[in-house]
């Protein structure tokens, strides 16, 4: 009787250190279905992004990391319209790789992790060279919102000039140093320019960031009609723009960028809702 009772205590002791342990087995186990869901949104984002236009052989993605601010999540150096899930791969905030495993990897990562050390509440970030946003880096005409679905570029969208920084030399962002100096010239806006080079849009979360990277882009080439029109031209004021950005922040299931993510989704990786 004395071993039974003894097992039976044993039994209980483990029954009651397996309860003990399931919060914490569960919260791994939802720690983890978050950084699948947020992979699967990076991969798509790539891939609508270079159906769009936004992207072309060139260009990334990147999200905080949804477990740990002082990482993030990018692809390997591949073209976006190839990108996997496979292809995700992890680093800190020095642009280091936590598991290359023989990968190449993008050399201006940087750009992520000075823009994610710069501003805490950004969880997403695109580099891109959208093709019709280059001549507004590279002109005295600003870019600015015609569109309301672009109303986020009010009052106006800041440029970064390399020659500031490191003189006449490549405009590739290859370092600490360059990025820091192109977080420092986006501010707190959610898009800067990149003279000669392209561009960078950042978000709360990846929908909202590959929203106003296709915006971004739609207004510069509805801009540059306008301009072709002659005459003045009125364009959304800083009241409209946070009304509409307002309307967005809800992130109504159905509504404004859901809305367009699910079909973005749809269209770039073959899902169907029936």
């Amino acid at each position: 009787m004395k071993i039974i009772k003894s097992s039976g205590r044993v039994l209980l002791r483990a029954a009651v250190l397996s309860l003990a342990s399931l919060p914490t087995l569960i919260s791994g186990a939802r720690a983890q279905a978050d950084v699948n869901e947020l992979i699967e949104q990076i991969v798509a984002a790539n891939r609508i992004l270079y159906r769009q236009g936004v992207l072309d052989g060139f260009g990334h993605v990147s999200a905080r990391h949804p477990a740990n601010k002082d990482r993030y999540l990018m692809a390997a150096s591949l073209a976006p319209g190839r990108v996997t899930k496979d292809d995700i791969m992890e680093f800190d905030m020095d642009s280091k790789p936590l598991d290359q495993r023989g990968r190449t990897i993008y050399s201006e990562r940087f750009i992520h992790s000075e823009i994610y050390k710069a501003r805490p509440e950004v969880h997403a970030i695109l580099h891109s060279h959208s093709p019709t946003v280059i001549p507004f880096g590279a002109s005295q005409v600003p870019l600015r919102p015609i569109l309301n679905s672009a109303g986020f570029l009010a009052p106006d969208v800041p440029v970064f000039e390399m020659r500031k920084v490191a003189g006449s030399r490549s405009l590739l962002v290859t370092d600490a140093k360059l990025a820091k100096a192109l977080a420092e010239t986006l501010g707190k806006r959610p898009v800067g320019l990149m003279r000669g080079h392209g561009n960078v849009v950042v978000g709360p979360n990846i929908p909202r960031m590959v929203s106003r990277a296709i915006y971004t882009e739609v207004n510069a080439r509805l801009q540059l009609q306008a301009i072709a029109l002659g005459g003045p031209i009125v364009y959304i004021d800083e009241g409209e723009a946070r009304a509409g950005e307002a309307m967005r922040d809800k992130a109504e299931r159905g509504h404004s960028v859901d809305r367009t993510w699910q079909m973005w989704v749809e269209e770039a990786m073959g899902a169907s809702r029936h």
